[in-house]
């Protein structure tokens, strides 16, 4: 069985560039040596539930590719027991493009940042869509139209190699916090200088 994220990235066209510019070496990832790659292990849950936004692809019915950014606080986007992603589909703009095309065709494409440990996590999947009870269940957030549950098929983390650091206001506020001290203990220094210099 090949490598799970290969088997549906590694088409012919994509295998014909490996071998055309010298990265003929990933066709091991689509041998019965390799497995693997299907399954969301810890580390794949405690990444995705620690991330505050990512990106989502889907493809529309004319064949044009769609990406928009999701984004909340920490545990938004849950991991569930049975390899799923889960998250609820808030109110937005209420265009509906990326509705709409997983209503035409379920596949979904995921990339998840942590940019400040400079990891990322791409992830392929199968959308199933849930619309929010009438009752207003008490286990939906105000504002969630949906859940959208993503049997995930495959995944592959990426090489760290060209993402750029940034940090959220929350991780740079120990850095902050950091500079404003050194900065006051430098300007105290500065100010000693200067009345013994007179």
């Amino acid at each position: 069985m090949a490598y799970a994220f290969a088997n549906i990235a590694f088409t012919p066209s994509v295998r014909d560039l490996q071998d055309k510019n010298g990265s003929g070496g990933y066709a091991r990832f689509l041998t019965d040596d390799r497995s693997g790659g299907d399954i969301l292990s810890d580390r794949e849950r405690a990444f995705i539930q620690e991330c505050d936004g990512f990106y989502q692809a889907t493809v529309s019915e004319t064949g044009w590719p769609y990406v928009q950014f999701r984004g909340g606080a920490p545990g938004f986007l849950r991991a569930d027991g049975d390899n799923a992603i889960t998250y609820d589909d808030l109110r937005g703009n209420r265009q509906y493009i990326s509705l709409g095309n997983l209503t035409a065709d379920n596949r979904v494409a995921l990339i998840i940042m942590n940019y400040a440990r400079a990891e990322r996590i791409k992830i392929w999947g199968r959308v199933e869509v849930d619309e929010r009870p009438s009752d207003r269940s008490a286990d939906w957030p105000e504002g969630a139209e949906r859940r959208i549950s993503i049997a995930v098929e495959a995944f592959d983390w990426n090489c760290p190699r060209h993402i750029p650091g940034r940090l959220t206001e929350e991780e740079f506020g120990g850095e902050m916090a950091l500079l404003r001290a050194e900065n006051q203990h430098l300007r105290k220094q500065i100010e000693e200088i200067q009345a013994r210099s007179g």
